[in-house]
């Protein structure tokens, strides 16, 4: 109920690592998120501090993310935030993953192909052909005739 959804812009950092698990596709990939600001002294744009997110795609997105994303693209990634803390070593570590709903590429920075995935259809289920629901020529003139028959 009370989960961080976040929105972030950034760059595929690392190449995306899909695998098959027993619950389906998974896929995960490093983004990086580099803050951009105007330096009025040097009247240039400057590179801020970067954020890393590990991103975490599953089942069909995992399989779009490995198909499709690889390392230094800008994409756009949706999802909820669960940021972790533990000790490794004697030391603490912080690390800010994204369990993905949505992932993109940044239309803004580049042109990108759009190409819908077709699932394949179940192995030993009968194909069942498409129903017409076209009206016969014939019958479509008889329709306009008849008179509208009230219901009550």
């Amino acid at each position: 109920m009370n989960e961080t959804i976040i929105g972030v812009v950034g760059n595929v950092a690392t190449t995306p690592v899909y695998r098959e698990t027993q619950n389906g596709a998974s896929a995960r990939f490093r983004l990086a998120a580099t803050q951009r600001y105007w330096d009025r002294e040097k009247g240039e744009w400057t590179d801020g501090h970067t954020n890393f997110f590990t991103v975490w795609a599953n089942r069909q997105l995992a399989t779009n993310v490995g198909a499709s994303l690889s390392v230094g693209e800008p994409v756009i990634v949706q999802g909820r935030l669960k940021v972790r803390t533990e000790v490794r070593d004697g030391q603490s570590w912080t690390s800010a993953d994204i369990d993905a709903v949505a992932i993109g590429h940044d239309m803004s920075r580049g042109a990108s192909f759009f190409r819908r995935v077709q699932k394949p259809e179940p192995v030993g289920a009968p194909s069942q052909p498409e129903p017409s629901w076209e009206t016969p020529v014939g019958e479509a003139a008889d329709q306009q005739e008849r008179e509208p028959v009230a219901v009550t």
